[in-house]
C-alpha cells in the first residue's frame, strides 16, 4: 500500500479535526521563495512557478498583498517580487507573517530551487548563506497556532519532512530522500494543480493539498515516462489528514445531495483500504489481495457514478505505484 493511498483513505477522518471548514473562514498567507537558479535556464521556470502561485493567491484565494511575500534571487527577476531570497529576508518574512497571521489562519510556504545536505543540514541554495532545515524549524516556531503547508520543491529536499513535520502542519517535498539531487520537475505541476481546476476531484471549487499532490505526482511520472527517463524524484507528504482537509479556493455552489452522498460513500471505501492495510500482516496474502481488489473495484465503480452525477473522479495512483 503506498503512502498516497493511505493518505487518501485517512482523508475520510478529516471531519474529526474540522480543519476544512475552519480554514475556509480564516485568512490565507503565502510566502513563495525562489532560490539561486545556478544555470540561466532555471531562472524562468523558478520565477514562473512563484508568479503563478502569487497571482492565484491574490486573484482566486483573496490573499491580501500584505499577506503575500514573493522572494527571488534578484529583485528584477520579474513582476510581483517583493524582495531577494536571502536567508535574512526569509527570516524577516516569517517574522512578518507570524505577526500578521491569527490563530487558525493558513500559511502556505513554497520553496523552489536546488538543494543539498542531509537531515537538519539539508539546505536550499540562496544568494549568500543558504537556509537549512534547522533554520526553518526555528522560523516555523512562530507559527505554532496556525495551520502551515510547507512545500519544498527543490532537489534533495526529502529530509525536510522528518525535520519539519509537526502538529497542525503538512510538509511536502519533491524528493523522497536527500540523495535525489537531480533537478526536479515537481514545482510546476504542483502549482498548476493547486491553483487550477483539474485536481478539484469533487468539483467544490476548492483544491486540497492532497489533491494537488496526487495530480502533480502523476504528471511528474508521466513526464519521465514520456521522455523515456528513469524516475529520479519521488515526492512525499507528511500528513495526509491535514493535506486532505486544507483547501485553497472559493467554494463553488453546493453539489447535489446525490453527488454528496456518492462522494461520502467513496470516502468510506477509501477508509476500508486503510483498514485492510492495517490487517495485512494478520491475513493470508491471497485473502488480502482478493479483499483489496474487491474494494478497489467498488471505488472505481463509485468514481464512474460520481462522474455521471456531474463530478470528477478522485485522483488515481501515480504511474508505477502499487497498493
Amino acid at each position: 500500500m503506498t503512502r498516497w493511498w493511505r493518505g487518501a483513505a485517512l482523508g475520510a477522518m478529516a471531519a474529526v479535526i474540522g480543519t476544512s471548514t475552519e480554514a475556509l473562514a480564516q485568512r490565507v498567507h503565502v510566502l513563495a521563495v525562489s532560490g539561486l537558479p545556478g544555470e540561466a535556464r532555471f531562472r524562468a521556470p523558478f520565477a514562473a512557478a512563484a508568479r503563478t502561485l502569487a497571482d492565484s493567491a491574490r486573484a482566486k484565494w483573496g490573499v491580501a498583498d500584505s499577506s503575500l511575500v514573493v522572494l527571488a534571487d534578484s529583485t528584477v527577476a520579474g513582476p510581483g517580487v517583493t524582495g531577494r531570497s536571502t536567508r535574512e529576508e526569509i527570516a524577516a518574512a516569517f517574522l512578518r507573517l507570524a505577526r500578521r497571521a491569527a490563530p487558525g489562519d493558513v500559511v502556505l510556504v513554497f520553496l523552489n530551487g536546488h538543494g543539498s545536505g542531509e537531515g537538519l543540514r539539508s539546505r536550499v541554495s540562496l544568494p549568500g548563506p543558504d537556509a537549512t532545515a534547522a533554520d526553518f524549524v526555528g522560523w516555523l516556531a512562530g507559527l505554532a497556532r496556525q495551520t502551515v503547508v510547507f512545500v519544498n520543491a527543490a532537489s534533495g529536499s526529502g529530509d525536510f519532512v522528518a525535520a519539519l513535520a509537526g502538529p497542525g502542519r503538512v510538509v511536502v517535498t519533491a524528493t523522497r530522500t536527500a540523495i535525489e539531487r537531480n533537478e526536479t520537475t515537481f514545482a510546476d505541476p504542483f502549482v498548476r494543480a493547486l491553483t487550477g481546476t483539474e485536481a478539484d476531484a469533487d468539483k467544490d471549487g476548492q483544491v486540497s493539498v492532497l489533491e494537488a499532490f496526487a495530480l502533480a505526482r502523476q504528471e511528474v511520472a508521466r513526464a519521465y515516462e514520456r521522455d523515456d527517463r528513469m524516475l529520479t524524484e519521488h515526492a512525499t507528504l507528511s500528513d495526509s489528514v491535514i493535506a486532505r482537509a486544507v483547501r485553497f479556493g472559493r467554494p463553488a455552489p453546493a453539489a447535489s445531495a446525490a453527488t454528496v452522498a456518492l462522494v461520502a460513500e467513496r470516502q468510506g471505501m477509501e477508509a476500508e483500504v486503510a483498514a485492510l492495510r492495517a490487517r495485512k500482516a494478520s491475513m493470508e496474502p491471497t485473502a488480502y489481495e482478493d479483499a483489496l481488489e474487491a474494494v478497489l473495484v467498488r471505488i472505481a465503480e463509485k468514481a464512474r457514478a460520481i462522474r455521471a452525477a456531474g463530478a470528477a473522479a478522485p485522483p488515481t495512483l501515480p504511474a508505477g505505484a502499487r497498493p
